[in-house]
């Protein structure tokens, strides 16, 4: 859930950490995902397909990792927060009755354009799925 109160760049410390966000990963997630971000790709919701491919189940597509990405950042920094970048990198897949735990920090800031940026990870059982780095404009 996203706080209502959002970060502001005053607020903010270098070196801040961010509340961690477990997310459960499942069959539904995966494959709803995919679909709504119009990836039909056979991988993300048909199991034999993915099998055929030499997966053990279906995977997690790039899209909806980096919507849980900015999921995870702006339920630190708010609603207010503006995204001015994320860069992301896919690392172990996310397979469903997996957790992705996400944990991040604060790495830099800059008072002139009130640029925070953040840090972060998202790692399940076989390590990072996801690392990279935000920035984002606070109020």
């Amino acid at each position: 859930m996203t706080s209502k109160n959002s970060k502001r760049f005053d607020d903010v410390r270098l070196g801040e950490a961010l509340p961690e966000l477990a997310i459960p990963i499942t069959t539904t997630l995966i494959a709803s995902a995919a679909i709504a971000t119009r990836d039909y790709f056979p991988g993300h919701h048909d199991m034999e397909a993915a099998q055929q491919l030499g997966s053990p189940h279906v995977f997690m597509n790039i899209l909806t990792t980096s919507g849980l990405t900015q999921r995870f950042v702006e339920g630190w920094a708010g609603p207010a927060a503006r995204f001015k970048d994320l860069k992301i990198k896919l690392g172990a897949p996310n397979y469903p009755g997996d957790t992705m735990t996400f944990s991040g920090e604060v790495v830099r800031t800059d008072a002139a354009s009130r640029e925070v940026d953040v840090a972060l990870k998202g790692k399940n059982s076989m390590g990072s799925h996801v690392t990279g780095t935000a920035t984002l404009v606070l109020p």
